[in-house]
């Protein structure tokens, strides 16, 4: 059976702005990506470009940050199981960082391409 109690809205909302908090707080790279969306997003509607494309920019911008909270989120789960170095839990974080490296990298081609397209 799991240990899980029963759903409530608000008690949930509480544990994901928990969760915003510890990771603002503790991850570093979270903080700069975090620094990076607040700078970039409100640019994107003073860019003069098709709504479409403005959904595009911001929602690659929002899978970084997502991608990052996984990563954290397994780097943490890793880090409970063990702290001594084990093959399988580098692998594990290994892929976190993927996630997050593929998330910015498909970030940075939609923002070139929409950009040159635009203005280039």
């Amino acid at each position: 059976m799991r240990n899980q109690p029963k759903y409530n809205f608000f008690k949930n909302t509480t544990y994901a702005l928990n969760g915003l908090k510890d990771i603002i707080k503790y991850e570093s790279s979270f903080k700069i990506e975090l620094i990076i969306c607040i700078f970039l997003i409100p640019l994107i509607f003073f860019i003069d470009i098709p709504l479409v494309e403005k959904l595009f920019l911001i929602t690659t911008m929002v899978g970084v940050i997502i991608a990052e909270t996984i990563n954290s989120a397994i780097e943490r789960v890793v880090d409970l199981v063990t702290l001594d170095h084990n093959v399988m839990a580098g692998r594990a974080k290994d892929v976190g960082s993927a996630i997050v490296f593929l998330s910015i990298c498909l970030s940075v081609i939609t923002w070139g391409i929409i950009l040159v397209k635009n203005f280039g």
